[in-house]
């Protein structure tokens, strides 16, 4: 990673501009989800809106991968690579999604429920999302100048654990800007002294990322393509992330509102 990058005013508004545009695009995959789908047709989707954008998908930058979206289902945590796998009724499906607009990257995921029947709803499953979102949510309001990583941290897994599911440690939110990955890692857990944590500062960008399992924090490579990362137990997780600009004023989400989130 880079050492870390304070954005300009004018860099802000370019990031602003795309993540509205993205925040767009999530929400209209999330409304896609629909039982019996492949996953490579919300891969295709996600491709021609961002074409439309003038943009770039952030992730087919990225060495190695060459598509526009994760796609992860059930136990699938993070980087779920989109093709035949069919979307079945009741299943989770989370979307992970970055632009590269105008020089600068914004990213952000939701965790939805593939649900044929609104009136027949697993509510366990709605329980959990509700409080990833829940999670994601209380970080944000973390994200202020002279607060700490942790402070955004410890907020997520607070949150996560006292309804009974754990944080996932392996992997992190991050820093955003020229790059998808910039410093400093923002941990979706406490990690270290909280002295050491670094400070916010104004007109950083970071990507806040709540990822949390309704089993074990333990996760594992789920089979040899180099990408998917699953729980090692095999029950659920969530992924729900923001754009995150820290301002003067506090927290300001570039990447829009959750179509079903009064934030």
């Amino acid at each position: 990673m880079d050492k870390l990058t304070i954005k300009t005013d004018e860099e802000i508004k370019i990031m602003t501009e795309g993540g509205c545009f993205l925040g767009e695009i999530r929400n209209r995959l999330a409304d896609a989800v629909e039982p019996g789908m492949k996953t490579m047709m919300l891969e295709k989707l996600a491709c021609e809106m961002i074409d439309k954008t003038g943009g770039k998908a952030s992730f087919k930058l990225v060495p190695g991968y060459h598509h526009a979206t994760c796609i992860n289902i059930n136990e699938v945590v993070v980087h779920g690579i989109p093709g035949d796998r069919v979307i079945n009724d009741g299943d989770k499906v989370g979307i992970d999604v970055g632009l590269f607009y105008k020089g600068f990257h914004t990213d952000t995921s939701v965790t939805v429920m593939a649900n044929h029947n609104p009136q027949n709803i697993n509510h366990k499953l709605q329980r959990f999302l509700d409080v990833g979102k829940e999670g994601l949510y209380k970080a944000i309001k973390m994200a202020k100048p002279g607060k700490r990583v942790a402070d955004i941290s410890k907020a997520m897994q607070e949150t996560v654990e006292a309804a009974g599911y754990s944080a996932v440690t392996a992997l992190t939110g991050h820093g955003i800007g020229r790059n998808l990955h910039e410093e400093p890692p923002i941990p979706c857990f406490e990690v270290g002294k909280y002295e050491n944590s670094p400070i916010l500062v104004e007109n950083m960008v970071i990507a806040i990322e709540i990822m949390y399992n309704e089993g074990t924090a333990d996760v594992v490579y789920e089979n040899d393509d180099g990408w998917t990362i699953a729980t090692a137990d095999g029950k659920i997780s969530g992924l729900f992330e923001h754009t995150v600009a820290v301002a003067r004023s506090g927290p300001v989400i570039l990447t829009g509102h959750f179509k079903d989130q009064n934030e």
